[in-house]
């Protein structure tokens, strides 16, 4: 890669950072961006995660520092979500990258199906009011989170809303969550040969710095920030997958 496009990748990192650690959907532009350099889908996908992983323990990191410690919340859910991802990653490293290509679009559509229709949380609560419904709904997310990875924010943070957690705690929660998941993708599709180092250094500096200021931004916004972020990351993933861009 030229040194204009490893710039490109850290500024983009930084950025989906930011948001990732408001809200959720940041990878939409760094896969995208890693695949406009010339990777394969299966390559853009495992490259991404290092960056994710660093900017989920950064952003976890200030939340903690700033009194918004979400580890004690996660814990409960770290079984399901990280045997989700487990399964998730192993299954998705082994398919070509037309496949995977067609299977992110159909279930990124899936994701947004409850979104378009205008669901209400009634039954999201009442999945989590059941110790079976709360571990299949996070295995569910771990699964999609260890294959893709991309916008599992956004249904991690609509189901600890859900549970009764405002959004900064939420937030604090899930950083906690992806973190783990993307712990267990990273090792998976680095021994099956699918993560570029140097990109994935440049997206990781993007994303470290992103995560800490996004995490700061949450505690310190509130509510009233992360609201407009969090539609806005659920218009945009909604007009990608509808192909409006």
């Amino acid at each position: 890669m030229s040194p204009g496009e490893l710039a490109s990748l850290v500024g983009a990192g930084l950025a989906a950072g930011v948001v990732n650690s408001l809200a959720g959907g940041g990878s939409l532009l760094t896969v995208s961006l890693l695949v406009v350099f010339g990777l394969p889908g299966t390559l853009a996908n495992g490259t991404n995660r290092v960056g994710i992983l660093l900017q989920s323990l950064a952003a976890a990191w200030r939340f903690r520092a700033e009194g918004v410690d979400g580890l004690r919340d996660a814990a409960p859910l770290l079984l399901p979500v990280l045997l989700g991802s487990a399964v998730g990653a192993w299954g998705i490293s082994r398919v070509s990258d037309a496949a995977f290509e067609r299977a992110f679009g159909v279930l990124m559509i899936l994701l947004l199906l409850p979104i378009l229709r205008g669901s209400t949380p009634t039954r999201a609560a009442a999945a989590l009011t059941s110790p079976v419904g709360t571990f299949l709904l996070f295995f569910g997310i771990g699964l999609y989170g260890g294959a893709f990875q991309a916008g599992v924010g956004i249904p991690l943070l609509f189901a600890l809303a859900y549970a009764g957690h405002d959004l900064v705690r939420a937030n604090s929660i899930k950083v906690v969550l992806i973190a783990a998941v993307t712990a267990v993708a990273v090792p998976v599709f680095a021994l099956a040969g699918q993560i570029a180092w140097l990109p994935a250094g440049a997206l990781g500096v993007g994303f470290l710095a992103g995560g800490e200021l996004g995490a700061r931004a949450a505690v310190r916004g509130g509510e009233l920030l992360i609201r407009p972020v969090l539609s806005i990351a659920v218009l945009a993933l909604a007009g990608r997958m509808l192909g409006l861009y």
